[in-house]
């Protein structure tokens, strides 16, 4: 169960829902024609018993590597860090193997994963849907012509790609080595992958249950779609305010998740809301922020500086935890008020003051509540927050699924690292250089 509390938002009206209804059936109807970028709203219904099969065989590892960036990591850290326990990696009862993610592009990193592992006891998940991701290449590059200099031809037999199923450099490579493969649905955009593969396999080869997760995102998928009122649609709701944020000059959404379990969700959104909405002279940036941490720097901010901020706060109604027993010393006097509460009570108290000061301050806020962190309430809010963004590029008149800045970046660093194709773009990166500085300072 997920509520989701509003303050200083606008209630709908039968002019907003009748634009919320004309977005709605756009994202319907590009996921019944499998129009490209839509495909992620048929994943909670698709089938994963080959990717079930998949981690089956990667739990017999002692390691498992994924090689990834953007939406082929950040999704896995997620789900990792809200479902599983915590330091997992150091626990002697995991029951699973142990996890590392190469996403970054740094040498000294991946050397230090190389270190760490066994390569002989080691599973490597390569995922990029074209096979040309710069910093995925890069990264798997080091470590398949180690791979190759310690197992030989045994090499591929460590070596599971996700990719395009017909085409693209990993394919091609699949066919080659004959190494193990996954399909990418070519529909689905990256940062919409979670719930592929690309997102499941990892968290279903270190145990946890993503049957559930899948379960929590097609019960949302119901509840927003058919199950509710349209005026009470909390998609809609939270869709409709967040585009009229623009009228306001509120360019700045800050994503605040109260635990540690929850930080990864913010670098997840992140990717997710600005790669999806800054378009066009448009967007939000999406600011990460973490309770309690936060608020001893960024809430002074929040409260009493500019309003061009909206505000997205989670929590979790579990409180249970062990209570506190404050000693008995008489310097200890002034905390008594503490006995008997939880850390997560204290937590959740802390939540609620932030949004009240935030409110007060009439500020717009979006209080999400989970009944627990768990497989099926984490599969659900995914999905919700896709929906939600999906809705509001459609309100603002915007391709939500493409990424033409990120694209263009792609081609002049792989200029610059001298692929042919995109050679010519070298020169256009030192033209850009050479016009636009201004200062060149050494200190």
């Amino acid at each position: 169960m997920l509520k989701m509390s509003c303050f200083n938002v606008a209630k709908l009206s039968e002019v907003d829902c009748q634009a919320l209804s004309s977005a709605a059936a756009w994202i319907d109807t590009g996921a019944d024609e499998r129009l490209s970028g839509f495909g992620w709203m048929r994943l909670p219904d698709e089938d994963i018993s080959s990717m079930l099969e998949a981690s089956k065989w990667l739990r017999d590892f002692e390691s498992v590597v994924q090689v990834g960036i953007g939406g082929s990591s950040l999704g896995n850290l997620m789900l990792h860090q809200a479902l599983l326990p915590p330091y997992f990696n150091e626990r002697a009862d995991r029951g699973a193997p142990r996890f590392y993610m190469a996403d970054n592009l740094d040498g000294e990193e991946n050397q230090a994963i190389w270190e760490l592992v066994d390569p002989e006891k080691t599973g490597f998940i390569v995922v990029s849907k074209s096979g040309l991701t710069l910093e995925t290449m890069a990264n798997f590059s080091f470590f398949w012509e180690k791979l190759k200099e310690r197992l030989g031809e045994a090499a591929a037999s460590r070596v599971l790609v996700i990719t395009d199923s017909d085409q693209g450099v990993l394919r091609r490579f699949a066919k080659d080595t004959g190494c193990r493969s996954l399909s990418l649905p070519g529909d689905v955009g990256g940062r919409f992958s979670v719930l592929s593969s690309v997102g499941l396999l990892s968290a279903a080869t270190l145990g946890i249950d993503v049957q559930e997760i899948l379960a929590g995102a097609r019960d949302m998928k119901y509840r927003i779609s058919t199950d509710v009122e349209e005026s009470l649609n909390p998609a809609w709701v939270m869709a409709w305010n967040m585009f009229r944020q623009l009228d306001f000059h509120r360019t700045n959404t800050v994503f605040m998740p109260y635990g540690d379990r929850m930080e990864r969700l913010s670098e997840w959104f992140c990717q997710l809301w600005a790669e999806s909405l800054g378009k066009e002279g448009m967007g939000f940036t999406p600011q990460r922020a973490l309770g309690a941490i936060d608020q001893h720097s960024q809430l002074q901010l929040y409260s009493q500086g500019p309003d061009d901020k909206c505000y997205i706060v989670l929590g979790t109604d579990s409180h249970a935890g062990e209570p506190l027993s404050i000693g008995s010393e008489a310097s200890l006097a002034e905390l008594s008020y503490l006995n008997g509460l939880s850390q997560e009570e204290i937590l959740d108290h802390e939540r609620r003051a932030v949004v009240a000061v935030l409110a007060g301050e009439g500020k717009p806020v979006f209080s999400f509540s989970l009944n627990s962190l768990n497989c099926r309430s984490v599969g659900g809010l995914i999905f919700f927050l896709e929906y939600v963004t999906a809705l509001t590029g459609r309100l603002m008149r915007i391709q939500p699924f493409d990424q033409p800045g990120v694209e263009l970046g792609k081609k002049y660093a792989n200029g610059l690292a001298g692929r042919g194709e995109d050679l010519s773009y070298a020169s256009l990166v030192e033209e850009v250089e050479e016009r636009h500085r201004t200062l060149d300072i050494l200190f």
